[in-house]
């Protein structure tokens, strides 16, 4: 089903026929109309946002962040971590604080938090602003990539039609950031807010100490907020009746490669990767590999593909749901070329303020460049475990970290094409046209 009434980044996908009505939460307006939430829809269907959660029996609601910890909530950005304990950190300094809405979405693969803000924009609105309540924010800054100007317009429209209303006792701020891989994490936002690049700041203070106008900052994903805004309404038991019991909630996937219906879905944590897969058509061939978190994550071999998405599940394969995507790769395709591409992308969006984005990515990512084309010496495949096993815990920030899990993930679940392209030269499927889009590896031209 698709709108004529959608905005762009709404109608590249249709609404999932059928879809898991006991999943959708963040896109329940949009599963059941098809047409993205304008501010009316939004207080018609959910009312203003509430800054406590109820209870059905009348006794004093509990204090939203208590809420937001008993629900269990945990941040949709990629790191995972609990909600309430940044909620916290940043109430607990006290005095003038600031709230930053990350709409970057830097992940080349992922398209949760523009398809959420295309389809209902309201809900990540309404938690930032319940989250400025929690901390004591007078001002919510929304940094969206400058790349975006669809983007940037329809937030534009829609922090206007709630300015019209006087619906919050905040002053938004919305920016249009260089988009750049490492430009999305929070101390590249902080810096960038300061005057500075848009670069990771690698070094004390946190930014829940000092951020944006040296105040406690707060920084969540788009995603992480409108959860919040739910959790709000409903409470946190309602939040748990999805997910598991040490995962609970559900979660926005971008789901592409050799798929039949590719899109964003919506799924409760524990939901098996197969599960996902049939939700989005089905795999469109014979599947060899899934890439799940995205650029800085993991490939699974196909027979992993029971595995539910969860940390606890996937940790023993070395994997996290990260950013929330899954690429599915068929045979036709070869893996060591679609891991070449990614890391040259990654080479060279790193902010080459330290050692191992400055030298250590490139060489990665030269010896893969040489590994996908058969052009190998014998010492490249040691000389490769050895450099991806230096990258980890040695940066500024995380970047290097996640090049290196997809590196030696790719190196373990492609072992066989790997003795292939080093003893007898590159596959056929090399030579193929690719399943994941991977933007121009330029870095951008100014961080600011």
């Amino acid at each position: 089903m698709n709108s004529s009434a959608a905005p762009p980044e709404a109608s590249r996908y249709r609404v999932p026929q059928p879809y898991d009505p006991t999943a959708a939460r963040l896109l329940a307006d949009w599963c059941a109309t098809g047409a993205p939430a304008t501010l009316s829809d939004h207080l018609l269907r959910h009312g203003p946002a509430v800054p406590v959660a109820p209870v059905p029996d009348g006794r004093t609601p509990m204090p939203l962040v208590e809420a937001v910890e008993r629900a269990g909530l945990t941040g949709r950005g990629g790191a995972g971590f609990p909600t309430a304990r940044k909620l916290r950190a940043v109430a607990e300094r006290g005095g003038r604080t600031v709230v930053v809405v990350n709409a970057m979405e830097s992940e080349p693969a992922s398209r949760k938090d523009q398809f959420l803000l295309a389809v209902a924009p309201h809900l990540v609105l309404d938690g930032a602003v319940l989250a400025a309540t929690v901390v004591g924010a007078d001002t919510v800054h929304v940094c969206v990539p400058r790349t975006r100007a669809v983007q940037y317009a329809q937030l534009g429209a829609a922090l206007n039609d709630r300015v019209r209303a006087r619906l919050d006792p905040v002053r938004w701020r919305l920016h249009a950031l260089p988009h750049a891989y490492v430009s999305s994490e929070s101390t590249s936002l902080v810096s960038w807010l300061n005057g500075g690049p848009a670069r990771p700041q690698g070094h004390p203070p946190h930014t829940h100490e000092r951020g944006v106008a040296r105040r406690p900052t707060l920084v969540h994903n788009a995603e992480t907020l409108a959860h919040l805004a739910l959790i709000a309404r409903h409470g946190p038991d309602w939040f748990r009746r999805a997910g598991t019991p040490e995962e609970p909630g559900t979660t926005l996937v971008t789901v592409s490669g050799a798929v039949s219906d590719p899109g964003v879905r919506e799924a409760e944590l524990g939901t098996p990767l197969a599960t996902i897969i049939d939700r989005a058509g089905g795999p469109a061939e014979t599947l060899r590999a899934v890439l799940l978190g995205g650029f800085a994550g993991t490939w699974l071999p196909a027979e992993n593909l029971r595995v539910p998405l969860a940390r606890r599940d996937l940790a023993p394969l070395g994997a996290t749901w990260g950013a929330g995507v899954l690429v599915a790769l068929p045979r036709s395709a070869c893996g060591l070329s679609e891991t070449a591409r990614m890391l040259a992308y990654l080479a060279a969006h790193s902010a080459r303020q330290c050692g191992p984005c400055h030298f250590g990515l490139p060489a990665v990512a030269e010896d893969f460049t040489a590994l996908a084309a058969g052009r190998a010496d014998r010492d490249l495949l040691s000389r490769l475990h050895r450099r991806t096993a230096l990258l980890p815990d040695r940066g500024a920030c995380r970047h290097p970290d996640g090049a290196a899990r997809l590196a030696a993930s790719a190196l373990h679940a492609f072992a066989a094409d790997v003795d292939q392209h080093l003893t007898h030269g590159a596959c056929a499927a090399a030579h193929r046209p690719t399943w994941i889009p991977v933007p121009p590896a330029e870095p951008p031209r100014t961080w600011r």
